[in-house]
């Protein structure tokens, strides 16, 4: 019988989360359409109707990727796990792998590789600024026996954006596979894993898909396919199995695990959303209000982290000014405007602000909003601020930079 000492020490009572403006590296605010889309009656991950959505899911990825893999599907599990089944289904042990680590989310592809007994020959860059290909070139030209190529190609730590096409080019030059992570950059700026010639790619639902955390979508070339097929050793994950999952995300529909049913609704809707804005307009969408936000913050006297060519619109990294407390502006913005930014994470704790432009939270009230809290939160703090001087940057900023798609 159930006794009064395993009762909880307080009442528990329903949870109602507060709503939140989302400005940070994300998860960025969900759609109501999405919320809309992810309620509607649960399904058995077999049903007929159900395989039939996948199959849209499915051509929606493709489209938001742009490409023709048919090895196109969302991993149940954050973008962590999609980056996770890259590497443990193309490493076997002893496999070399060029990793370019320029921020905090190349240093987990180090972890992966040699997690999964690889050998990692990483290539530093600097934290803001882009993979060197140059460096990757001399990493490949000391490894000839290099397997694969892994680099992130918009990295969230830092707010920078590296040159794919380059980078893809490089490793094919140097007959090696491809790994680009693309969790950050996938519906917000553009990427093109068939024109690029990208062998694996993994991203995220929450950032510029504006879909709730929880859903990694990947694509695999046929490379990668006949590479899996053909490995001397079994897949040492069982669940990230890519012969495995042939079986579920394929024709034959073979029981693989229960796939998170309502979270796929909502990823389809939020696809589904991105295909009716169209690809183009949504890229524009988002370095617009990047650029409206930039003007904002200028005037404010905050610096960019990143060279202007290799910023990423939807994620603006920028130096605290000097003499501010960052984690008392941070707390100050929530506390009082609801509303959330990011801190700098390794090397940038402490020194940065991460700023979202991603998905819904990529529009022209959130910009406003932003730089009005910011005024005001720094104005109380002690620093000098024309009031009223972003929000008319920002304004003046739309004016000459209209949607034209």
């Amino acid at each position: 019988m159930a006794t009064q000492d395993f009762c909880p020490e307080k009442k528990i009572s329903i949870f109602y989360p507060p709503q939140r403006v989302l400005m940070g590296p994300g998860p960025s605010d969900t759609h109501p359409r999405v919320l809309s889309a992810m309620s509607r009656p649960t399904l058995g991950h077999l049903d007929p109707v159900f395989t039939d959505m996948m199959e849209e899911l499915k051509s929606l990825m493709r489209y938001a990727f742009q490409t023709t893999n048919l090895l196109t599907f969302p991993v149940s599990g954050p973008g962590s796990v999609g980056m996770e089944m890259c590497f443990v289904n193309m490493i076997e042990p002893g496999d070399k792998v060029i990793v370019c680590r320029n921020g905090v989310f190349g240093g987990r592809m180090v972890e992966n590789v040699e997690r999964h007994g690889g050998v990692a020959v990483i290539v530093d860059d600097k934290w803001g600024e882009p993979v060197d290909p140059q460096k990757v070139e001399d990493a490949l030209k000391k490894n000839p026996d290099s397997k694969i190529v892994a680099f992130v190609h918009a990295e969230t730590s830092t707010g920078v954006q590296s040159d794919a096409k380059t980078l893809s080019d490089l490793a094919k030059r140097y007959n090696c596979l491809t790994i680009m992570d693309t969790v950050t950059s996938l519906g917000g700026t553009p990427i093109y894993i068939d024109g690029w010639g990208i062998d694996a790619v993994y991203s995220g639902s929450q950032k510029c898909l504006s879909c709730p955390p929880g859903l990694s979508p990947v694509s695999f070339s046929e490379r990668v396919v006949n590479l899996v097929k053909n490995r001397k050793h079994k897949v040492q994950s069982w669940f990230m199995d890519i012969n495995l999952l042939l079986g579920y995300w394929g024709s034959s529909r073979t029981y693989h695990h229960t796939a998170p049913t309502n979270a796929l609704y909502g990823l389809h809707e939020a696809l589904l959303m991105l295909y009716e804005e169209g690809l183009e307009h949504s890229w524009a969408r988002h370095l617009r209000n990047h650029k409206a936000l930039k003007a904002g913050l200028q005037t404010l006297g905050i610096e960019y982290v990143v060279a202007e060519p290799y910023r990423l619109p939807q994620l603006n990294a920028v130096h605290v000014p000097v003499g501010v407390d960052e984690k008392e502006v941070r707390r100050r913005l929530l506390a009082d405007f609801n509303m959330e930014i990011g801190a700098g994470l390794g090397d940038f704790a402490g020194k940065i602000w991460r700023f979202g432009l991603m998905g819904t939270s990529s529009r022209v009230e959130n910009v406003v909003f932003c730089l009005n809290a910011l005024e005001v939160v720094l104005a109380d703090m002690g620093m000098k601020v024309e009031r009223g001087a972003a929000e008319v940057a920002a304004h003046q900023t739309y004016a000459a930079n209209p949607m034209t798609l």
